[in-house]
């Protein structure tokens, strides 16, 4: 594969890479995907991503993503999680560069078993190690107008394939599985890394501190993220990353290589399905080895 060399700053040219959960054992079966999010998504219950939204498919296209490709060579990827991050988040022409007025509306996905609420903070790795990353998402209307005060939580697993299980203090935890998620790991259960909520500034930004994601088997690496207006849901998806990027890390970086490659590729994932172009994040390399995500939202 092609590899560029990094950028010389974190509003690098933007590379085109992109949503979760699936399978890990054989929970998945007839898994709906819905086309374009509506003020409000149909939410799936515990154990299962099997329901349907039943929105209008007709924008199925954004321009804002594509296929992906390599942002840079394996040896100048960072390491050590979120503690090694050094750069600021970008500002928010990142967002300009990607043409987001000319966005179709952004698509839902299932919420899947693995969701609970959790406080608002922007570092959510919880001093868990791997690749940082920074996830940076605006949210704007129909007319391209940012969107102040709404809340996006993120959440998504480790780099084992892991999601955390400490559910404890929180408001909205009936959904969780929580032995599908966690595997009944006792660290898992006690913790609460990679989720996280902030609210929109007036820019329509929210920024987060993470870590790249491991996989797990029946999925391809992922980031849950949903969008409330006071706790009035208004958009559930996911968005995933180019094969080629997933590729190299999980081969090549050291915290990710001893799994090895994911065993299901970008186009083979069955909640992305054939139109998973369309749930791609943008990323490119920081100066201090950290990977950049992100993504502009549309609503409705």
């Amino acid at each position: 594969m092609t590899k560029n060399t990094r950028p010389s700053s974190a509003l690098k040219t933007a590379l085109n890479t992109t949503i979760d959960n699936a399978p890990r054992r054989t929970l998945l079966k007839a898994i709906g995907w819905t086309l374009v999010a509506s003020p409000l998504v149909g939410l799936v219950g515990c154990g299962s991503e099997s329901e349907e939204s039943t929105n209008d498919s007709s924008n199925n296209s954004n321009t804002d993503t594509g296929s992906g490709t390599d942002v840079t060579t394996p040896s100048d990827w960072a390491s050590g999680g979120t503690a090694s991050m050094t750069v600021n988040f970008p500002d928010t022409s990142l967002f300009t560069a990607s043409g987001a007025c000319a966005l179709a509306l952004t698509q839902s996905a299932v919420e899947g078993p693995c969701y609970f609420q959790v406080d608002n903070r922007d570092d959510i790795s919880d001093a868990e190690s791997g690749l940082p990353m920074q996830i940076c998402f605006q949210v704007i209307d129909k007319d391209c107008n940012p969107l102040s005060g709404l809340e996006v939580e993120v959440w998504h697993c480790n780099v084992a394939g892991v999601y955390s299980g400490d559910t404890s203090g929180s408001a909205d935890k009936s959904r969780f599985n929580s032995g599908y998620c966690t595997g009944n790991s006792s660290k898992a259960l006690q913790s609460q890394w990679f989720r996280g909520t902030q609210v929109t500034d007036s820019e329509g930004r929210v920024n987060f501190k993470s870590c790249f994601p491991g996989w797990y088997s029946g999925r391809t690496i992922h980031v849950h993220f949903r969008i409330r207006n006071n706790n009035n849901d208004q958009l559930v998806s996911q968005l995933g990353f180019s094969e080629s990027l997933t590729t190299e890390i999980c081969t090549s970086h050291p915290e990710y290589s001893t799994r090895g490659q994911q065993d299901t590729s970008l186009n083979r994932d069955n909640i992305f399905g054939s139109n998973y172009s369309a749930f791609l994040f943008n990323t490119s390399q920081n100066d201090d080895g950290s990977l950049l995500a992100w993504r502009t939202l549309q609503l409705n």
